[in-house]
């Protein structure tokens, strides 16, 4: 029996930018689920997200199958 691998969550608004990562998930057919960071309201600026994109940026994510089995967040990988 195959693993069933757990969703990345893409944190992320409706930008440009903010389209790139679910874009190349759909492409590689990696599951994900899209969490919404209302940049206009401010929610870059919130205390929980900014634990995983320090610098407040969107696209960020995090894969709860990091290293070691823990979770990473990943943000401007460039």
């Amino acid at each position: 029996a195959a693993a069933t691998q757990n969703p990345i969550d893409v944190h992320t608004w409706g930008t440009p930018n903010g389209w790139k990562i679910p874009i190349m998930l759909e492409e590689c057919g990696l599951p994900y689920r899209v969490v919404p960071v209302n940049i206009g309201k401010g929610d870059q600026l919130a205390p929980d997200f900014l634990t995983i994109s320090p610098n407040n940026k969107i696209p960020a994510i995090v894969d709860p199958d990091g290293p070691g089995g823990m979770p990473i967040s990943i943000f401007e990988s460039g």
